[in-house]
């Protein structure tokens, strides 16, 4: 009869040696890896998304400790299940408590491990998607060790599945061929978990011998319609390069589509942001400088926030930059800046504008004649600051709009004729 445990936990490894990913926490000589090979695990947080090995590591901890391990799930227990649990611990040595998602629990569930806790009678484990300086009380968290888990990435996630095709006492007899991994990966969302159990299903729709795992069979089984998307090939470069022209262009409707592509195709939400940045200052510049507010802010709030959230933090950043005033000016000046610096070399600062640190350069007019704005009618007053070949030289060149035009009146009644303002 066949095994109808899921391949996820067929494949759940027993020991610490046969984790895939999270090097930092098990590997040789990380604080984790000691302690269980000395059996004196403490009281511990296992922080990260779905998917990425928590419960794993708690059942690598019960294996290899082999102390009274009990679970509690956070959805489906409550304080009466605690307390038994904590009343058998009295009576036993080392027990070990795994609650998964223990940020379900509310304060008074959480306050019944507290004693237990602190005293030693249970050592804790309790495994949660959401930030637990948030979500678990202040004197539980300061008893507890918090180990933050990372996302999966390709190299593991195909490394889990290779695995199974190789060592599952089911999949190691079946002849498979994984062709492409696109769709199985972009589906389980760098969900361990997932991915094994949707491989599994997409191995069992062949009647073939033969297996060939492909993005389309992958789709078909999974009955989803994903954006396969190779974010270091040449679809990533027409799509950001799409996005960018539609913000510069002052369409929001193109803009947020292109957005829509690239989360859709897993694109680096931190890539997109810094992008954003970018463009504000290049395309949009003094045009509208909240903008390069707005851009810098939304980096740090996508961030802090991450995916799925993320997305309409980017929404609204890329809806007001495509439908801002838009100016190049400042882009333009630092162009024209730098080409003249390489055309006409390292020309000498003015001596009225040099610094003058000693008695000698004092006495050779370093800073002589130099007139500090401050001191005249409205912080101004006529004066060279180009060096004498370059004089009235205009390199920045207001853009036609309502807040750059205003830049180019002071500029004009600032400096006259000069630039030409």
């Amino acid at each position: 009869m066949m095994d109808q445990t899921p391949l996820a936990e067929r494949m759940r490894p027993a020991r610490l040696e046969d984790l895939i990913g999270q090097e930092h926490l098990s590997g040789p000589g990380t604080f984790l890896y000691k302690a269980i090979r000395a059996g004196t695990v403490p009281s511990l947080i296992l922080w990260g998304p779905p998917g990425v090995g928590k419960t794993t590591i708690a059942n690598i901890i019960a294996n290899e400790v082999r102390a009274p391990f009990y679970t509690l799930s956070a959805i489906s227990s409550g304080v009466k299940d605690i307390r038994e649990v904590i009343q058998k611990a009295r009576f036993q040595q080392g027990v070990v408590l795994f609650i998964d998602e223990i940020h379900r629990f509310n304060k008074s569930q959480q306050d019944a491990l507290l004693g237990a806790v602190e005293k030693g009678t249970i050592r804790l484990i309790g495994a949660t998607t959401e930030n637990p300086s948030f979500e678990v009380n202040a004197a539980l968290l300061s008893r507890c060790q918090v180990f933050t888990l990372n996302p999966l990435g390709r190299k593991e996630l195909e490394a889990m599945m290779r695995q199974a095709l190789e060592h599952d006492t089911v999949l190691k007899n079946k002849k498979v061929v994984l062709k492409e991994t696109d769709a199985l990966l972009k589906i389980s969302g760098g969900d361990g978990r997932k991915l094994l159990n949707l491989l599994e299903m997409v191995i069992e729709s062949f009647r073939e011998e033969e297996i060939l795992v492909e993005n389309e069979r992958v789709m078909q089984v999974s009955q989803q319609k994903v954006a396969l998307y190779d974010k270091s090939g040449e679809q990533h470069y027409d799509i950001i390069s799409a996005f960018i022209k539609s913000i510069r262009g002052s369409d929001p409707n193109a803009a947020v589509y292109w957005l829509a592509r690239m989360i859709e195709g897993g694109e680096d939400l931190k890539f997109i942001a810094r992008r954003l940045i970018i463009l504000a200052s290049e395309d949009i510049g003094n045009a509208n400088p909240n903008a390069l507010l707005l851009a810098t802010n939304c980096f740090q709030a996508v961030n802090i926030i991450g995916y799925p959230e993320a997305r309409i933090i980017l929404s609204q950043c890329v809806t007001y930059l495509a439908s801002s005033p838009k100016s190049n000016a400042s882009y333009t000046a630092i162009n024209q800046a730098q080409a003249l610096v390489r055309q006409e070399g390292d020309l000498p600062v003015p001596l009225h504008l040099r610094n003058a640190p000693t008695k000698l350069m004092k006495d050779l007019d370093y800073g002589k004649s130099y007139q500090y704005a401050h001191d005249f009618e409205n912080n101004f007053i006529h004066q060279e600051y180009l060096p004498d070949e370059l004089k009235n030289t205009k390199l920045y060149d207001p853009g036609n709009n309502a807040r750059e035009n205003d830049l180019r009146k002071q500029l004009r009644l600032l400096w006259g004729k000069k630039y030409g303002y």
